[in-house]
């Protein structure tokens, strides 16, 4: 989605990097589908950002009985790497104008990360931007409403470990003050954030039901109750 947003705001190119081979033709057609449904929205949600001419042509692709996920990738000019390595792109210096990730940096070990952010920061042109959007939330918690976001808290390293040690789940629960941290430990400077609070955590947190692992003790009840963030930074020059 998040190259096909690029591309619909007149992106020459988007290169996009995956672990593994996880880009499904149905899955894509699903989205295609859905701004089909909602063009209204869509337009919407762009503004004047929108390219009107992309949109038209790529509901016209959607509508294409032998739709093909190639045919997807080669008219919104998408470079799909998978597998690939974003601590090691390939990519020559200062030749990306953004470096942008929606919802994974929260999978993906502090070391990793660090060796990715260094990439990015050798990559990009001058003047570019590190836009990502992390998710803190417990992903638990996505498909079981009888425990709270911050549900994973509770637990020590070597506990939560036994629940999510797996490439499948890996969760660094890092926290917002956390990744702030670690942009600027990269030689970033932060631009914006947007954090998002979520009251029933907080009420939870002031409740003392939950007992907060030692890991996170010492973090005040605002900053663990934040679930998600956008964060917007440059490197310094």
């Amino acid at each position: 989605m998040t190259p096909l947003a690029y591309w619909l705001m007149g992106a020459k190119g988007t290169i996009t990097i995956d672990l593994n081979p996880y880009v499904k033709p149905e899955l894509a057609k699903e989205s295609l589908q859905y701004m089909s449904d909602n063009h209204a929205d869509i337009q919407r949600l762009f503004g004047p950002l929108l390219d009107q001419g992309r949109l038209d042509t790529l509901l016209e692709l959607q509508r294409q009985a032998d739709f093909d996920i190639d045919a997807l990738l080669g008219l919104c000019s998408i470079r799909y790497i998978a597998p690939g390595d974003a601590t090691r792109t390939g990519l020559g210096p200062g030749s990306i104008d953004f470096h942008t990730s929606f919802n994974v940096f929260e999978h993906i070990p502090p070391s990793i990360l660090e060796k990715i952010l260094a990439e990015g920061n050798r990559i990009i042109r001058d003047g570019g931007l590190f836009v990502h959007r992390i998710d803190y939330s417990d992903h638990f918690s996505h498909s079981d409403s009888s425990i709270s976001p911050i549900n994973f808290l509770q637990y020590s390293d070597a506990e939560w470990d036994k629940y999510a040690g797996n490439r499948y789940m890996y969760m660094n629960r890092l926290r917002h003050d956390d990744f702030v941290t670690l942009f600027e430990s990269a030689g970033q400077h932060i631009l914006a954030t947007e954090p998002t609070a979520h009251p029933p955590s907080s009420e939870l947190l002031g409740s003392h039901r939950l007992k907060i692992d030692e890991r996170f003790r010492m973090k005040s009840q605002e900053v663990l109750a934040i679930t998600d963030a956008w964060i917007v930074s440059k490197k310094d020059n």
